[in-house]
């Protein structure tokens, strides 16, 4: 016995384990929020339906083939299917992390933000992170209409803000989904700390030479 732990079982304990931090940072609360690993095979673990990310048991993790059919584990959460958009439009994505953390959905209901990018370039560590962030129509939760709204941005985008929901977000491992989900969210933070006021964003030249992935 080696002891070297497999691909599965490391991914089952990494989502619990960042499931339990966002949830602990009151980043996600009830059963608000998923996150999903793709697994070298394409098949994909995913936090199961009305779950506490607080409180994850990696062994009940949903399992689902490349094509989104259920495996094992409990039932998948139902918005399942914007996890696949995101992997299916981002060949290189490992990670998905959706939260309905405040901050951002504060943001997702203001009127007058651009849907093309949400949020300036108010930090470096935004930009390097997120990058641009554009705004995905209203569709009510696990309505299917939203994977093709999702679908239309998540090729040029692996950050989108589902309006009057929260944000999704893709990287290439889970700490980057998570860490960018987390920047997202601060910023916004900023945001609506900082609105109505006069601001100093990164110039278009300073954000061009932080592109995000």
């Amino acid at each position: 016995m080696t002891g070297v732990l497999s691909e599965e079982t490391r991914a089952r304990d990494a989502i619990a384990a960042v499931g339990a931090s966002l949830f602990a940072r009151a980043l996600t609360f009830g059963s608000t929020g998923n996150i999903s690993v793709r697994l070298s095979d394409g098949s994909f673990l995913m936090t199961p339906t009305n779950v506490s990310l607080g409180g994850l048991d990696p062994a009940r993790l949903s399992h689902l083939s490349p094509q989104g059919a259920h495996r094992s584990g409990d039932r998948p959460t139902k918005e399942a299917f914007l996890h696949r958009c995101m992997y299916c439009a981002r060949g290189e994505a490992g990670a998905v992390v959706h939260l309905h953390s405040t901050h951002a959905v504060a943001v997702s209901v203001l009127a007058d933000v651009d849907p093309e990018d949400v949020l300036p370039p108010i930090t470096a560590y935004y930009v390097m992170r997120v990058g641009r962030l554009p705004l995905v129509p209203y569709f009510p939760p696990g309505d299917e209409r939203l994977a093709g709204a999702v679908a239309a941005h998540a090729g040029a985008h692996h950050a989108l803000l589902l309006a009057n929901h929260g944000p999704v977000v893709a990287g290439r491992t889970l700490a980057e989904a998570q860490y960018a989900a987390e920047e997202l969210e601060e910023t916004a933070k900023l945001f609506l700390l900082l609105h109505g006021r006069r601001i100093r964003t990164l110039t278009c030249a300073q954000a061009e030479a932080l592109k995000a992935p």
